[in-house]
């Protein structure tokens, strides 16, 4: 026969195991950013060799851009989204492009190619695509001044669309 003691022990192994498999299935969720949630923290090294924050954006639209020189989707979007930049960027929005490639010569001529006029930077290990829980090509993040995700785009945009540039206007 079992002594309260016993019981109390074993009712507390219970708790623990129950609450250690709480925490570790928890943890094991990639984190995904959704419109509303305050954008994660981060710092890149632009190809202008600026080091940028989060921070440095404060009062303006930032629109953060994660896209790859082998993405179809992104070299669809990139003439339009390099366009809503130049048109924007006196109203206080800028344009950030992040991109994935592991190769830094198909970055390079992707950005001569394209002519891209807007900031960009790498990251070749997806380490600030993974603190997005960004995980498809393109996707882009619309950041307030406050630091809060206002809109999010998942694959080609045409950044031009009189639609989208109204939702847009609405948010400066």
């Amino acid at each position: 026969m079992k002594s309260t003691t016993d019981r109390i022990l074993a009712g507390l192994m219970v708790a623990l195991v129950a609450a250690l498999g709480w925490v570790v299935s928890g943890s094991m969720e990639e984190p995904i950013t959704k419109v509303g949630d305050s954008a994660p923290v981060f710092r890149v090294q632009t190809e202008n060799g600026k080091t940028l924050t989060e921070k440095d954006f404060g009062g303006k639209l930032l629109v953060l851009n994660f896209w790859a020189s082998w993405c179809a989707p992104c070299v669809q979007e990139v003439p339009s989204l390099d366009q809503f930049q130049k048109e924007f960027a006196p109203q206080g929005v800028i344009v950030l492009g992040v991109s994935v490639d592991k190769n830094k010569e198909l970055y390079e001529r992707f950005r001569e190619q394209y002519n891209v006029s807007f900031e960009t930077s790498r990251d070749p290990e997806w380490d600030l695509a993974a603190k997005y829980g960004t995980f498809q090509l393109p996707e882009t993040y619309i950041i307030d001044w406050s630091g809060k995700v206002v809109q999010k785009v998942i694959a080609a945009q045409n950044w031009m669309d009189p639609k989208f540039l109204e939702s847009v206007k609405k948010l400066l």
